[in-house]
């Protein structure tokens, strides 16, 4: 090993280490008592939703257990929904901030400004501008607990919500707030947030799927640092000998399956859940539901579909009737569905198997 190369895997394993070591801190921290206070469930989602504009810094923890049955497609999407991922988060605000992922194998760099997002690849010295744009797939900044916990209790319902004591996150006082879906579709147990006393910034979030005994997602904060990080730390411009590439969103890629398909009508409403509007996304695609119970319905070319034909008729635990062949992966569901006319689709989202089933006869006519 060359020097250089020798000094790059002893950074990265110093990085690991440290983490290892700020991981272990919880379990000493959260013995301690922490202090609750009398707030109401509803006050608590209303401070949570208005801590988007508090500043901060720290190491966050994400662990997932979702093994996605995407392929080679979204590796990174099934990387970060699956494994232990480490956070350093730099939080200016929703439209300025920084989360780099850090592992034994490098570290890349999100930074998300007005104009867009830039992802910084240090390894391989690659950098990716993407446009804003409505429809966009999970990406580091996603599992920060802060912009998680908010996305979470956006929509709940006061009826759907308790208070669950507090505890101790990052060595703050966190007071919990539970969130049990009403929908009868829905596949998610509880999503459990604690969201700091003082300013409402949820510091952990667990979420938990119906018979589960641990959390599908699980992320937290192990340090933190409530202030304004200067600007000049989330702000990124690619080195003079980067490479620098275009990225395609989410709703690029839609709309690329979208046109190979003919514009079929879908119902106002699915598997009991009522369609919802989803700018920026072309008509074939539909979005049912509200809060964590979501449904979606999207046009999918042949060679995607084949694929996850292979993968549904490959898993042990897929549940095959005559209504079809579907799987989950802790809360969220997958299946296919060949419309009459309007080719294949995928159904997916937070909702139980029968959901999709239900969903699946509707868009069909009939058991697919």
């Amino acid at each position: 090993m060359t020097a250089r190369g020798y000094g790059r895997a002893r950074r990265w394993s110093v990085v690991v280490a440290l983490v290892a070591v700020l991981a272990s801190l919880p379990a000493v921290v959260g013995a301690l008592p922490a202090d609750d206070a009398d707030v109401p469930a509803a006050d608590l989602r209303a401070a949570v939703l208005a801590s988007d504009r508090v500043g901060f810094s720290g190491y966050a923890v994400s662990a997932g257990g979702l093994a996605l049955p995407v392929g080679d497609r979204l590796p990174a999407v099934a990387d970060l929904l699956s494994d232990r991922t480490a956070l350093r988060v730099w939080w200016r605000g929703p439209a300025e901030h920084r989360v780099d992922v850090v592992s034994a194998a490098g570290e890349t760099g999100v930074h998300v400004d007005p104009g867009g997002t830039w992802t910084w690849e240090y390894e391989s010295a690659t950098a990716t501008r993407t446009a804003p744009a409505p429809l966009t797939l999970p990406a580091p900044p996603d599992l920060v607990p802060a912009s998680l916990g908010r996305r979470l209790l956006s929509e709940a319902a006061d009826d759907e919500l308790t208070r669950i004591g507090a505890r101790r996150v990052a060595g703050r006082d966190a007071l919990g707030l539970r969130l049990v879906p009403a929908a009868p579709a829905a596949s998610v147990a509880r999503v459990d947030v604690w969201a700091d006393a003082a300013t409402g910034l949820p510091l952990a979030v667990e979420v938990v799927a119906e018979d589960a005994a641990v959390p599908a997602l699980d992320t937290r904060f192990l340090d933190l640092e409530l202030a304004v990080p200067p600007a000049g730390v989330v702000a990124f411009t690619p080195p003079a000998a980067a490479r620098v590439r275009t990225g395609q969103d989410a709703e690029g890629l839609l709309r690329e399956a979208g046109r190979r398909l003919a514009p079929v009508p879908l119902p106002g409403e699915l598997a009991g859940l009522p369609r919802r509007a989803l700018a920026g996304a072309p008509e074939a695609v539909g979005l049912y539901g509200s809060g964590v119970t979501l449904l979606a319905v999207a046009p999918v070319p042949a060679r995607l579909a084949s694929a996850i034909r292979s993968t549904l008729a490959a898993a042990p635990d897929a549940v095959r009737d005559a209504r079809g062949t579907r799987i989950a992966a802790g809360p969220l569901g997958l299946m296919l569905v060949d419309a009459p006319g309007a080719g294949t689709r995928v159904l997916t989202g937070t909702v139980t198997l029968d959901a999709l089933a239900d969903a699946a006869e509707a868009l069909s006519g009939g058991p697919s």
